[in-house]
This record gives structure tokens, sequence and C-alpha cells, in this order.
């Protein structure tokens, strides 16, 4: 399944790019598709790029990068130290 979920990303993103809302719409109810159908089979963390339409960052996990950023609910690792004497 995640060679065709890379496709639709893709196909998503040039839709974007060129302003294509049927495809935007086509793809996203796609990518929407394959997560109700995958949720219990895809890597937890392709789940939350999906569940959050975080849509660059899947491609980015698909294509084996590791240094994707992280984003505004990026857990402890977009998260600032505690102050001393606060425990995270």
């Amino acid at each position: 399944m995640e060679p065709e979920i890379k496709a639709s990303l893709v196909a998503l993103l040039a839709g974007i790019t060129s302003g294509d809302g049927k495809t935007i719409a086509a793809e996203m109810g796609r990518l929407d598709g394959f997560l109700e159908a995958g949720r219990a089979t895809l890597h937890p963390q392709l789940v939350h790029f999906l569940e959050r339409r975080s849509y660059a960052k899947a491609v980015m996990f698909l294509g084996g990068e590791s240094d994707i950023p992280v984003g505004i609910c990026g857990g402890r690792a977009g998260r600032s130290p505690a102050p001393p004497g606060i425990r995270a």
C-alpha cells in the first residue's frame, strides 16, 4: 500500500503546485481511504503524518529521509527543555 500512498502524495503535491482543485480533492480522498484501510498495518509515523495532513513529511518519510523537520506537535523532540526543577 505504501507505493500507492506515495504516488497519491506526489500527485496531490503536484496538484497543489498547479492549483488543480479536482486533483487535490481526488487525491485527498484517496489518501483518507488508504489511511482508513491501512491504519492498523501502516507505520505509526506515516499514520501520524497522514492524519495531520502533513503530506510533504509523509513523502519524506516514504522516501527514507531521517531528518524530517519537527512540527508544532513534535513531541519531546520539538519542545524546549523544561526549566530547572520542572519535570517535563
